[in-house]
């Protein structure tokens, strides 16, 4: 079993426009620094992809290593999978792919509004390994 419950999979990949995942990224002075990533998709059951186009602060915090939050919600999921505020946290460590397999594959895969807000492909793909899933309690999220 993933760390990512399948449960889950559909939902975080056609989250795009109305309930896009925030992507969560330490700054330097400690504080959070959250963003909305409508990139963020399910590599497979143990990652989390999303293409980062190099704007901002979050760009420069994500490097290899780097802990990263997803923080998914959707509230029609409420009644179902995530009775916990509909909420579904994701933590991991980033992975930053520049050319390769990888960041072809995560390019391939990813939704044609964020393509065409990088027509020019000059992002770069990022992979979370994702270590825990967990509901609004902090409870481990066990749905498969």
């Amino acid at each position: 079993m993933g760390t990512i419950p399948k449960a889950l999979h559909e939902h975080i990949n056609t989250a795009f426009p109305a309930n896009v995942a925030q992507i969560a990224t330490v700054l330097p002075t400690g504080f959070a620094q959250v963003t909305m990533r409508g990139s963020t998709q399910v590599y497979d059951d143990d990652h989390i992809s999303l293409w980062e186009r190099g704007r901002g602060s979050t760009t420069d915090n994500l490097k290899d290593g780097s802990k990263v939050t997803v923080f998914f919600r959707k509230p029609e999921l409420r009644a179902t999978i995530l009775p916990k505020g509909a909420v579904a946290r994701l933590y991991g460590t980033a992975k930053i792919y520049k050319s390769g397999p990888i960041y072809e594959k995560v390019w391939e895969r990813l939704i044609q509004p964020e393509k065409d807000r990088d027509p020019e492909k000059k992002g770069f793909a990022v992979l979370i390994k994702i270590d825990r899933a967990e509901d609004l309690s902090g409870d481990p999220l066990a749905l498969d």
